[in-house]
């Protein structure tokens, strides 16, 4: 197949150049814009060598959070005390499902994929170095996952609904009056955090939740 400038791909196509150039349009049009079709043309090949190295378009967005994963938890953090160490994946996994939306949208919708395994594993090696017991390793383990599992979805999905500051502000706002107004007897709560909705910090959010699960975990 030719490229758009009339050259044809002299060159095999690898499985790495397939998941580059589908992180290359997932990051710029989102999951709605990868398609094989889309795919084929950004690689100047046709269909047939991408499913030779991806069987559909679930795998291929598989391999991609899975290398976007692997990026956002690269840095070495072994000079980090336990705590602070697993506090630390957890805000690389946020920050780059802030960054790339559709990453944590693939985490919420397959999460036994590699890339949430490898979350799992990164949390889990640091969880006897922080003194739980091994029988309690794996539950641990799996709170903090699914914390940041439920975060990253929630997080995707506000970012894909209200891309802009100015969008997520009138919708908190909005949501603020809302709590209000409702009765005080039935939601005292609700009430009196209301003035939080607009003032909160996502990231600061999350953070806090880890932190909470931690102070659990030790105890």
């Amino acid at each position: 197949m030719e490229k758009k400038d009339g050259k044809r791909r002299d060159k095999a196509l690898s499985r790495d150049q397939v998941i580059s150039a589908a992180i290359a349009i997932l990051n710029e049009s989102g999951e709605s814009g990868l398609t094989f079709r889309t795919l084929a043309q950004r690689l100047a090949t046709g269909p047939g060598a991408i499913y030779n190295h991806v069987q559909n378009k679930q795998d291929l967005l598989a391999a991609a959070a899975d290398v976007m994963i692997q990026s956002a938890l690269s840095v070495n953090r072994d000079e980090l005390a336990p705590g602070a160490a697993i506090r630390a994946v957890a805000l690389d996994v946020f920050d780059i499902i802030d960054a790339h939306p559709w990453v944590g949208m693939e985490l919420s919708r397959a999460p036994w994929q590699p890339a949430m395994l490898l979350i799992f594993d990164r949390i889990g090696a640091n969880l006897q170095a922080l003194g739980v017991p091994d029988m309690a390793q794996f539950h641990a383990a799996s709170t903090v996952t699914n914390f940041i599992l439920g975060a990253a979805a929630q997080q995707a999905a506000a970012i894909r609904l209200h891309a802009d500051g100015a969008q997520r502000a009138t919708l908190l706002s909005a949501a603020a009056r809302a709590a209000i107004h409702q009765d005080k007897k039935s939601s005292p709560f609700l009430q009196r955090m209301a003035g939080n909705l607009t003032e909160h910090d996502d990231r600061e959010q999350f953070s806090a939740g880890v932190d909470l699960i931690l102070r659990g975990i030790r105890g």
